[in-house]
């Protein structure tokens, strides 16, 4: 499939706020351990990835907006990335092994970019 008939995927890395949580209160020596395991993995898997990867932003703090106002929240993303790839299957299949998901009730979702 040509560049232009490659299409656009909207990534979500959500871990469950409890696991965040948890991990706060971890050792901070088991903690940075774990973390550069897994950054090793990640950069890993980026480069080997690197052709389908627009972009890979990490979420900050969180608002919503609702008809009653603006407030803080909080969510289960913790990064967004966005890809293209040749069909919304091969993007999935793509993050079937991703080192986020050693990340206890990690998950990642992959959803299509529909042009406006």
């Amino acid at each position: 499939m040509t560049e232009s008939k490659m299409q656009k995927f909207l990534v979500l890395y959500l871990v469950p706020t409890a696991v965040m949580d948890d991990w706060a209160k971890t050792d901070p020596a088991i903690k940075q351990a774990e973390e550069q395991e897994m950054m090793a993995a990640w950069g890993k898997w980026m480069s080997d990835h690197s052709k389908m990867i627009l972009s890979t932003e990490a979420g900050g703090k969180t608002k919503r907006v609702t008809a009653g106002g603006i407030s803080d929240t909080r969510n289960d993303i913790i990064l967004c990335s966005f890809v293209e790839a040749q069909s919304h299957e091969a993007a999935a299949k793509a993050f079937e092994n991703h080192p986020h998901l050693q990340i206890p009730q990690s998950s990642i979702e992959i959803m299509y970019v529909r042009p406006m």
